[in-house]
């Protein structure tokens, strides 16, 4: 049938009377009730599907597919055997924590539909059986009839039939685009044209800027660009983050060593001629003490304070996880507007009275200064300068307003440009236009690409006029110079002419101004009998500047290896213009288009994709294609997004990331992180916060894992040795969630090394325990082991107190080696001289606290009897002391020699 489901069909290069033809409709009457009645049935309503997603309850038990949560869970039902219920409780506390966090993340992650639908208009204007009739917005089929109007969103994609000459679309959700686009009934010449440049179609999402417009409805529901685009995000799968795999295989290989070293101590002690039901106590008690078992809940406390310290940096973080993930970024993929440009047009330059001045300030804040050959002037005493500055101040529609200290327009951002640029000056256009009230405006079309409008002055009007300069001078017949008048010449054209090509290289927006003097209001209010004859004043060349601070950002990701990639909807010469002034483009890159790219196999731009730097005009297949080919290649990518357009991306990308201000519902819902200021540098800011998080996280992993090596290694020297027990499972348990927690969670809140930046990001696939770290680790739980031993055996087997007391060294040098051990576990580089003792305050307050609790359990006569410890005597305490730092002190000599021969590298 001719209205049958049509896909792919390039309705822009049909005229009006063809599409509705090919969709049996009428341009005058639109569809009848009946036949509307009958597409709904056939079509649907026009919404947006949802996907079968995951009932919450299956969120939820999905959070316990890990093995080291499973392990935790066994070493809780062991604890509780044991009767420990205090360890069984809190190891289900860390395990259900998790799991809710899990939970929370990945419930909220899958709202990104329910934005979508937000965007659709409830209800639409839609001429039926003749008629103008407001239906449901979900009810408008294909073959549709709509009247759009300014401040209407638009509800299905639709082809433009008719409109008045000032018809705009604000498509920015879409296309990225910052400005209104101008529509045109006129149809395009070339299938293949970017949706941003399809001048006649109008797209569900966007709203209408001004004007009015008929428009045929040509898809509704999944069938327009906003249900390609749902689809897509739907059709991505959420992937586990580095650190949620590392963790997940990390956990597997420390529970194995684990198991078959407790197995082993297992062994050694019953051939020893222990008591089996006793061997098999200790042997549990070691198993259940030798897995971290506060290590995930350790990550997740880190983790929260690390976007905790990222909110102060304008980043709130929505996952968790992707908090780590941050800090292993290898490429930033950026959109350019608002992001890496002030999303503020500024002038830049002014061509008047024959010279070109130079205007400084970026933004739309009123200050800055005009320069000519680099030397400030006055813009009040040059005649044609302050003649283009009353043009662009009475020539305007916009308003600026001041909220708060900050600047900000009201109307087109042009216009925005042109009011602060007379600001500038200390002109005003509210004191401008009590002398010279607006009469009549007609309004800028697309086709005219001109603005006029007409004011009373002195008993006369003046028409001033902006608009493309090559339309402008064509309509010129004086130019104004010097004060005065007079004929422009061909020569003046040709100059002109030049001096708009030369900025326009620039990847400048040049517009013109004239005027044109009546003794009074012309009868004919048309363009054509107005806009002619005109007087020439001069151009205005702006554009969007880069933002300062993002400059000094993309400095600091080459410093620290990541590369940065500008995606934008805007032309090829402007983003590499900007590309350029920010410093973003490297010696031999490229810039490309969406057509260039769409053009490329998968196996030419997965060749190419490294040495492109730039994108402009690009669709959400593109960005979505970018995202996929840079992770093909092993690299961890961030993508920054704002519209609607960006969110499949952003939710591919392994860091999605969504702008705070201008962000679309919808982004932000299937983002990782969302920058609150819509800055670049705070994105830097945030990877700094993630490498320095990661770094925190390795050095509480190497903590608790060596001092967990310690223990071991004790319990398998002394069997080895067929020494009597030297720790009782209560004191393996103790030191394990109580010392050593409270110093594994001050070493979360270590400051960052101030060369964090300098460094390249680590590889994706790089383990939390690379082998040189392994070595360090086994060495200095070897060291922790052989202090706890000495320890036990001076006091045993020298001064012959008997075995309580023996226990009683072994439990405090075991647990005080550990505390002096927290300092040494900062870096495996730096001395703690270097870094300083109290450069981490919380960290000390665990010491000291996880110290009191050791000396309670020693002292206090309840907790002596659960303990089985005894007094010590001053003598005991200095051995304890003694041996204790030990550890510590053989850590900075091996970190004095590796400073001078550099023997290893761990961070």
């Amino acid at each position: 049938m001719a209205e049958e489901k049509k896909t792919g069909i390039a309705y822009w290069v049909m005229s009006p009377e063809e599409v509705a033809s090919g969709l049996a409709s009428d341009l005058k009457q639109g569809l009848t009730s009946a036949e509307a009645a009958r597409r709904l049935s056939q079509y649907g309503y026009n919404q947006l599907q949802e996907a079968p997603g995951r009932s919450p309850v299956k969120v939820f038990l999905d959070q316990f597919k890990s093995f080291l949560i499973w392990v935790l869970i066994g070493a809780a039902i062991v604890s509780g055997f044991l009767g420990e219920w205090v360890d069984a409780l809190a190891i289900i506390g860390i395990v259900l924590l998790n799991s809710v966090l899990g939970f929370i993340q990945e419930f909220r992650a899958e709202k990104a539909l329910l934005a979508l639908k937000k965007m659709a208009a409830p209800f639409a204007k839609v001429i039926r059986d003749g008629e103008l009739k407001a239906v449901p917005a979900k009810e408008i089929v294909p073959g549709d009839l709509l009247e759009l109007e300014a401040g209407d969103h638009v509800p299905a994609d639709a082809r433009v039939v008719y409109h008045t000459p000032n018809f705009s679309v604000h498509e920015a959700t879409l296309t990225g685009e910052s400005t209104p686009v101008f529509k045109t009934v006129a149809q395009l010449d070339e299938e293949e044209v970017p949706l941003a440049d399809r001048a006649n179609m109008v797209y569900s999402g966007t709203s209408v800027s001004s004007g009015k417009a008929r428009v045929l409805v040509v898809g509704t529901g999944m069938n327009t660009e906003l249900g390609r685009i749902a689809r897509m995000i739907q059709e991505i799968l959420i992937e586990t983050t580095p650190l949620q795999r590392k963790l997940e295989q990390f956990g597997r290989w420390i529970v194995y060593l684990c198991f078959f070293l407790v197995g082993l101590i297992f062994v050694l002690e019953w051939l020893r001629g222990g008591k089996l039901v006793e061997v098999f106590l200790t042997a549990v008690s070691l198993a259940v003490a030798a897995i971290p078992e506060g290590l995930p809940a350790v990550v997740t406390i880190a983790l929260a304070l690390g976007v905790q310290r990222m909110v102060k940096r304008h980043a709130l973080i929505r996952k968790l996880p992707s908090v780590e993930t941050l800090g292993a970024a290898t490429v930033i993929c950026s959109d350019k507007t608002g992001t890496l440009t002030k999303n503020e047009m500024t002038v830049k330059y002014v061509y008047a009275d024959g010279q070109l001045f130079a205007v400084t300030g970026t933004g739309y804040e009123p200050v800055g200064e005009f320069l000519l050959q680099g030397k400030k002037v006055d813009p009040l005493a040059i005649p044609g300068l302050y003649k283009i500055l009353v043009c662009g101040l009475l020539c305007n529609s916009a308003a600026l307003v001041e909220t708060a200290g900050k600047f900000r327009v009201l109307g087109d951002p042009t216009e925005g440009a042109l009011l602060t640029l007379g600001y500038k000056a200390g002109l005003r256009k509210e004191t401008l236009e009590e002398k010279e009230p607006l009469l009549e405006e007609i309004p800028f079309d697309s086709e005219r690409k001109m603005m006029t409008m007409l004011r009373q002055h002195d008993g006369q009007v003046i028409a001033y006029v902006k608009g493309a300069p090559d339309v402008l001078l064509k309509n010129c017949s004086a130019i104004y110079e010097s004060g005065q008048e007079r004929p422009i010449t061909p020569e003046d054209v040709k100059k002109i002419l030049g001096v708009n090509e030369s900025l326009a290289s620039q990847a400048l927006r040049v517009l013109g101004c004239a005027y044109r003097k009546f003794s009074a209001l012309p009868e004919k209010l048309e363009a054509s009998e107005i806009e002619k004859d005109l007087v020439f004043v001069g151009l205005l060349a702006m554009i969007d500047p880069p933002r300062p601070e993002a400059v000094e950002a993309i400095a600091a990701c080459r410093r620290a290896g990541i590369k940065p990639v500008m995606i934008t909807g805007d032309h090829k010469v402007t983003a590499v213009a900007i590309a350029k002034e920010l410093g973003l483009l490297d010696e031999g890159a490229e810039a490309v288009s969406g057509e260039e790219l769409e053009a490329m196999t998968a196996e030419e731009f997965e060749e190419k994709v490294s040495h492109i730097q730039v994108y402009a005009r690009v669709s959400p297949e593109h960005k979505l294609r970018i995202v996929r080919a840079w992770k093909k290649k092993g690299q961890v990518v961030a993508m920054t997004g704002d519209g609607v357009n960006d969110a499949p991306a952003v939710k591919e990308a392994d860091i999605g990331v969504a702008m705070g201000i201008t962000g679309t519902d919808v982004t932000k819902e299937v983002s990782d992180m969302v920058i609150t200021d819509d800055n670049f540098a705070s994105i830097v800011a945030a990877v700094e916060e993630g490498r320095a998080i990661y770094d925190n996280i390795k050095k509480f992993v190497h903590y608790l894992l060596s001092c967990n090596l310690g223990e071991i290694m004790v319990m398998f020297l002394a069997a080895l040795f067929s020494w009597p027990v030297p720790l009782l499972p209560i004191h393996i348990l103790w030191v394990n969630l109580v010392t050593d927690g409270f110093p594994a969670l001050g070493l979360g809140f270590d400051p960052p090394d101030r060369d964090i930046m300098n460094r390249p990001p680590r590889k994706p696939n790089e383990p939390i325990v690379d082998r040189k770290r392994a070595v360090l680790m086994i060495l200095q739980g070897m060291f922790i082991a052989l202090s706890t031993l000495a320890a036990y055996f001076y006091v045993l087997n020298v001064e012959k107190e008997g075995i309580v007391r023996a226990r009683t060294a072994a439990f405090i040098v075991l647990s005080v080696s550990q505390l002096f051990h927290a300092l040494n576990s900062r870096s495996q580089m730096k001395s703690i001289f270097e870094l300083g003792f109290f450069t981490n305050l919380k960290l000390i307050w665990a010491i000291l606290v996880s110290l009191v609790l050791q000396l309670a359990v020693v002292y206090v006569p309840f907790l002596q009897k659960i303990f089985k410890t005894q007094n010590l005597t001053a003598f005991d305490w200095v051995l304890i002391f003694v041996l204790s730092s030990l550890t510590l002190w053989l850590m900075e000599v091996i970190k004095f020699f590796n400073k001078e021969f550099r023997i290893y590298q761990v961070y």
